[in-house]
C-alpha cells in the first residue's frame, strides 16, 4: 500500500499539467512544439536520474532513496505552484521526473524485497495499477487548481507528498549492497534481461504515438477536448484495472502468455489504428490498444526482477533501467509518431507501430522456448 502510495502520488502530479497546458500557453507565449516539450521534461528527467537512482537506492537501501524521491517531487510541486515563467515550470517539471526515477527505483525494489516469491507478478500489477490510477486523478488536480489557484492547490499535493514520506519512515527498510558493473554488463548481455527492458520501451512509443494521432485525428473528425479527455481517462481506467490482473496471470502461468497475447492482439490493432477513419471506431480500438500495449508492463516488470535475480543485479539497478527504458519510449514516441504521421501519414506510423510489435514477437519466440516461465528464472546459488 505504501508503494502504490508513492507512485500514486508521483504520477497524478506528473498528469495534472494537462488541463493547465492551454493556460499556460496562453500565459507564456507557448507554441505546440514548446507546449510538447514542457510535457517531455518530465521524461527527461526520470532518463536523467535512471541510472544514478538504480545506483543510490542498491547501496543506500531502497526505503531511502524511495523516500527522499518522495521528497523530491513533493519540492517540485512546491516549485511548480509558485512558478512565475516557463523556465521555471520546465525546471519544475524536470525535478520531478529525477525525484520520480528515486522513487519508482526504490519503491519497486523496497516492493519485491517484501514481496512474497509467488505474489510478485500481483503486488508489481496492483502498484502499476496504482500509479495508473495517479495519471487517472492528475487532471482532477490540474482541474481545481485552475479555479482556486496554482499556489494553494500544488502545495497541498507536495504536503501529501511529504506525509506518506513520513508514513514511510515507520515502515521496515531493506539493506543496502554494492552494486556490481560486472552484473550490470551480465544483465545487458542476458538476452531475457534485455527483454524486459524492451517490453518497458515498447508500450511507452506505442502509446506515444496514438495519444498525438488519435487526439489530432479525433479533433479533425469533430470531437471536442472533453470527449478526447474522456476517452483517454477511459483507457487509463480500463488499464488500471487489467494491470493486477496481468500479474496475478503472471504469477500462476508465467509472463510469456500475456505478453505473446498481448503482442498478438497489438499488431492487430495497429493496423487497424491505420486505416480507421471514423471517430468512434477510433475511440474503440484506443480502448483496445490501452489493454494490449498496457498488459506488457506489468510482464517486462517480472521479467526485469527475475532475470536480474538470476544474474546478481541488485533490484534497485534493475529498476533504475526500467526507467531508462520506459523514458526513452516515452520521449521518442510522440516525436517520432508525429513527424511520421505528418510527413507520410498516419497508416506509416501505425504501420510502424505493427512492424515492432510483430518482430517483438518474432525475436521473443526465438528467444525463449514455448512453455519457459519467464517470471520464475531460477535464483543463483
Amino acid at each position: 500500500m505504501l508503494v502504490s502510495a508513492i507512485v500514486f502520488v508521483d504520477t497524478m502530479l506528473y498528469a495534472a499539467l494537462t488541463p493547465l497546458l492551454p493556460d499556460y500557453a496562453d500565459e507564456f507565449g507557448l507554441s505546440k512544439g514548446a507546449a510538447g516539450v514542457l510535457v517531455a521534461v518530465y521524461a527527461v528527467g526520470v532518463l536523467a536520474g535512471a541510472v544514478p537512482a538504480g545506483i543510490s537506492a542498491a547501496r543506500l537501501g531502497p526505503k531511502r532513496v524511495s523516500l527522499a524521491g518522495l521528497v523530491v517531487v513533493a519540492g517540485a510541486s512546491v516549485v511548480f505552484a509558485f512558478a512565475g515563467d516557463v523556465w521555471t515550470l520546465g525546471a519544475a517539471r524536470f525535478l520531478q521526473g529525477v525525484g520520480s526515477a528515486l522513487a519508482w527505483a526504490g519503491g519497486l525494489a523496497w516492493l519485491i524485497s517484501a514481496a512474497p516469491r509467488g505474489r510478485r507478478g500481483e503486488l508489481l500489477g496492483t502498484a502499476f495499477g496504482a500509479a495508473i490510477f495517479g495519471v487517472l486523478f492528475g487532471p482532477v488536480v490540474g482541474a481545481v487548481a485552475s479555479f482556486v489557484g496554482t499556489e494553494a492547490t500544488f502545495t497541498a499535493v507536495g504536503l501529501l507528498a511529504l506525509g506518506v514520506a513520513v508514513v514511510g519512515i515507520r515502515e521496515p527498510g531493506v539493506a543496502g549492497e554494492e552494486p556490481s558493473f560486472a552484473a550490470v554488463r551480465r544483465a545487458l548481455r542476458d538476452g531475457r534481461f534485455v527483454c524486459g527492458l524492451w517490453l518497458m520501451t515498447l508500450p511507452a512509443l506505442l502509446f506515444g504515438i496514438l495519444v498525438v494521432l488519435a487526439t489530432l485525428d479525433l479533433s479533425r473528425l469533430g470531437w471536442g477536448a472533453a470527449a478526447i479527455g474522456t476517452l483517454f481517462f477511459s483507457t487509463a481506467a480500463v488499464e488500471m484495472v487489467v494491470a493486477p490482473l496481468v500479474g496475478r496471470l503472471v504469477d500462476r502461468r508465467g509472463a510469456l502468455l500475456p505478453v505473446r497475447a498481448a503482442l498478438t492482439a497489438g499488431v492487430a490493432v495497429a493496423l487497424a489504428l491505420a486505416w480507421a477513419e471514423d471517430p468512434f471506431l477510433i475511440a474503440g480500438l484506443a480502448l483496445v490498444a490501452s489493454i494490449s500495449w498496457g498488459t506488457l508492463f506489468t510482464p517486462g516488470m517480472a521479467i526485469l526482477s527475475a532475470s536480474a535475480e538470476q544474474v546478481g543485479l541488485p533490484q534497485a539497478l534493475a529498476f533504475g533501467l526500467m526507467n531508462a527504458a520506459w523514458a526513452g519510449g516515452a520521449m521518442v514516441g510522440p516525436g517520432v509518431g508525429g513527424a511520421v504521421g505528418g510527413a507520410f501519414g498516419d497508416a506509416v506510423a501505425y504501420g510502424l507501430g505493427a512492424v515492432a510489435c510483430a518482430t517483438t514477437l518474432v525475436v521473443l519466440t526465438r528467444l525463449v522456448p514455448v512453455g519457459t516461465r519467464l517470471s520464475r528464472v531460477p535464483t543463483n546459488p
